[in-house]
């Protein structure tokens, strides 16, 4: 059988299981209990019902249909997998396609059962099918998780040990983490705070774990008080050190299955203060039966995206280090010097050089190593099978990162391996100019990531050129690549309405994607930082974190203005005098060569 049939045999056994327990439509999200969008295996229900890999997708399953919507950085790559499989893909966001709340408007009949799990939906989205099952008279059935009767062999939950991240990496301890919470806490009138979000929990604790791929986080839920604090954790993750760390820091350890049940007989003395955009549906209707509750931004979010002095510097040190790899790697795929490579052995020859790193933890991401179409989708991942050789043309575009003991990076550059067309040639050098055009940018205070966006894409809205996916995402501090609530987007809402502040680590990767024929991405790190105040105000511009050369071997000056050049020729500047006392005498003279300034032809 193969994996289309084996999609289409799953999607089988879903209805019949449906129709056992009078579920007449069935919705699942690429989520887990926690919000989190990088999930472990256990929660892959969308991918194992599919074989899409995407992030951030709603399945909409009905006897005769089956519909997934992701957005336009998987586009490409999930219709290739969807299809065959009889599960037709919405393009998130396109004319004509309707949200998947919208379409469950037209289907849903009076009396019929929309089933999902709701531990796995998140409150916010829980309220939108409600909304649509109240407006067609239909009722919603969230308790019965069906998939375990259907997913044979379902991977269990991961259970990996907990570490504690020390007080000099993180440059604030625990204990004042958590007065700073309960300060927010009283000022939106609260007693209680439950937190759900993993990657917040393991900041405010100052701990970290693996129980997902890529993110260093641990299970748990955290119950704060105005003077508790209880930790719900699994008991394989607990090591004796870390039950003297909780000790000490007055956190009560209690199993994680046993979060429901103790909230349920818990007495709330007063409001409860949740995020309904990072609880689950479950969790919010528990809270919500027990207490008045306050429905508010997580405040350990932007405490978290503003880091500390520590952070920031220990940030600079290790994208610096991070960067010296990354030329490393580029300098030995221009030359040649490590022989014939493929999608596949650059991944690995980048990530070995990463690997030799003083403080190297982990992969923050799997890197993707891309050539020809394969680049064209911006989320591609080489295997194996699939490998496109390195040739002596066109790009060869690696998105790519780390978690070292100190910090997290993200950054990605596009190669030229050969000759390129003229048409390559004016793609790259946009994307070029898109970048340093919000790497320079200097901006007020308040001024918000929805507004930079344009900043990033008017010189390819020039051109009748766009990329279908966002500009920039905050990044973690040895914590997950994608954190907010920063992020540079179009829109006005999903956090591109949140201001930029100083200590807010951003990325910014505009990119031109030519489906079919070829990809360009250029991503560099920045860091917001203070600039300077006039009569007129605060101002805030951004300091680049990642130092890697942009390739001059596929820049055509033609399609810069002065302003532009000057940015180039600054950046590369910077490039080369960080980087080079870290090179070997042959590395140097490439960089001396690969950040030579330019002028206009």
């Amino acid at each position: 059988m193969n994996s289309k049939d084996e999609i289409r045999r799953r999607l089988k056994m879903l209805r019949t299981e449906m129709l056992h327990a009078g579920v007449d439509v069935y919705v699942a999200y690429s989520t887990d209990s926690h919000a989190s969008e990088y999930v472990s295996d256990y929660y892959k229900v969308t991918e194992y019902l599919t074989g899409c890999t995407s992030d951030n997708v709603v399945l909409v399953i009905e006897q005769e249909n089956a519909k997934l919507w992701t957005d336009g950085r998987f586009f490409i790559s999930a219709a290739g997998e969807l299809e065959g499989t009889g599960v037709e893909l919405m393009k998130e966001g396109e004319p004509g396609v309707p949200t998947p709340y919208a379409y469950l408007g037209t289907v849903l009949q009076a009396g019929q059962v929309l089933g999902c799990d709701g531990t796995c939906v998140s409150a916010q989205n829980g309220e939108h099918l409600r909304k649509v099952v109240k407006a067609r008279g239909a009722r919603i059935e969230s308790t019965q998780d069906i998939i375990n009767e259907v997913w044979v062999g379902r991977p269990a939950l991961p259970s990996g040990k907990a570490w504690i991240l020390p007080d000099t990496l993180a440059g604030r301890n625990c204990d004042e983490k958590l007065t700073g919470v309960r300060a927010k806490m009283k000022e939106l009138g609260c007693t209680s705070f439950v937190l759900s979000k993993l990657d917040d929990i393991m900041w405010l604790l100052n701990i970290r774990g693996s129980d997902v791929a890529y993110n260093p986080v641990v299970l748990s839920y955290l119950l704060v008080g105005e003077d508790t604090a209880d930790l719900f954790i699994q008991d394989e993750a607990v090591t004796e050190a870390f039950s003297s760390y909780a000790r000490e820091h007055h956190v009560k350890l209690h199993p994680y299955g046993d979060i429901f049940k103790y909230i349920r007989d818990y007495h709330f003395e007063g409001a409860v203060l949740f995020d309904s955009r990072q609880s689950s549906d479950a969790m919010a209707t528990l809270l919500r039966d027990k207490s008045d509750v306050v429905d508010a931004p997580n405040p350990t979010t932007l405490m978290k995206a503003v880091k500390n002095e520590t952070e920031i510097r220990s940030s600079r040190r290790f994208y610096l280090l991070d960067s010296v790899a990354v030329c490393r790697f580029i300098y030995r795929v221009k030359n040649r010097l490590a022989g014939p490579l493929n999608e596949v052995t650059a991944a690995k020859l980048m990530d070995s050089l990463r690997s030799e790193i003083p403080g190297y933890i982990d992969l923050s991401f799997p890197t993707i190593s891309a050539v020809g179409a394969h680049a064209a989708m911006a989320h591609y991942a080489p295997d194996e099978e699939t490998a496109s050789p390195l040739g002596e043309e066109g790009f060869l575009l690696v998105d790519s990162g780390a978690h070292y003991q100190g910090a997290t990076t993200d950054e990605t550059r596009t190669i030229a391996l050969g000759a390129l067309t003229d048409e390559m040639k004016r793609d790259f050098t946009l994307v070029a100019v898109s970048n340093l055009a919000l790497m320079y940018a200097k901006f007020a205070r308040g001024t918000t990531g929805g507004q930079l966006d344009l900043l990033a894409r008017e010189p390819l809205y020039r051109h009748g050129l766009n990329f279908n996916h966002g500009t920039g995402h905050g990044v973690g501090y040895i914590l997950n690549v994608h954190e907010g609530p920063q992020r540079i987007s179009r829109g006005v809402s999903g956090g591109t309405e949140i201001a930029m502040e100083p200590g807010m680590i951003t990325s910014d990767e505009p990119g031109l994607y030519r489906e079919g024929r070829y990809g360009i991405r250029t991503e560099s790190i920045m860091l917001t930082v203070e600039d300077e105040t006039t009569e007129f105000g605060d101002f805030l511009r951004s300091e680049p974190l990642t130092l890697a050369p942009i390739d001059l071997d596929a820049i055509d000056t033609r399609y810069m203005e002065p302003i532009d050049i000057e940015r180039l020729n600054d950046y590369h500047r910077r490039v080369r005098e960080a980087v080079s006392p870290y090179l070997e005498e042959d590395e140097r003279r490439w960089l001396e060569e690969a950040t030579r300034p330019v002028s206009r032809t």
